[in-house]
């Protein structure tokens, strides 16, 4: 029987980071005078926008893999790794905020817990197979 509360809070944890993402965006168009639908015409402002839309595109491969991982793998496994990414997002928004030039680090830790959950959920879907 598996308890998915683990990987839910994780999710949860998804939405909090997103919508505060978005805030920032807001509150950044606001501060830099760029007025919707406009997503250009300051350097400091669009590293904030960028955060947000990054973060959204690699939450789309983030979701997936954490209950993939969570179904077929291990529920705590997969939401510890969940963790990781959420704590990595974090850091690359402060980071990108700061100095595009300073973002890597944490993006290449968010990707590799987005690799690290594909795996265990094409290794627990493998094994139920054979």
């Amino acid at each position: 029987m598996h308890d998915f509360r683990l990987p839910g809070l994780v999710t949860l944890g998804v939405v909090v980071l997103l919508f505060i993402m978005a805030w920032n965006v807001g509150k950044a168009r606001s501060k830099y005078g760029i007025a919707a639908p406009a997503t250009t015409g300051n350097a400091d402002f669009e590293r904030i926008f960028r955060v947000q839309m990054n973060t959204i595109e690699n939450a789309l491969m983030f979701l997936p893999a954490l209950w993939v991982c969570a179904a077929f793998y291990n529920e705590v496994r997969a939401s510890e790794v969940g963790v990781v990414w959420l704590v990595a997002r974090f850091w690359y928004s402060v980071s990108y905020a700061k100095a595009a030039s300073r973002r890597g680090p944490a993006f290449g830790l968010s990707m590799l817990a987005i690799t690290v959950l594909t795996l265990g959920g094409t290794w627990g879907i493998l094994k139920s197979i054979v």
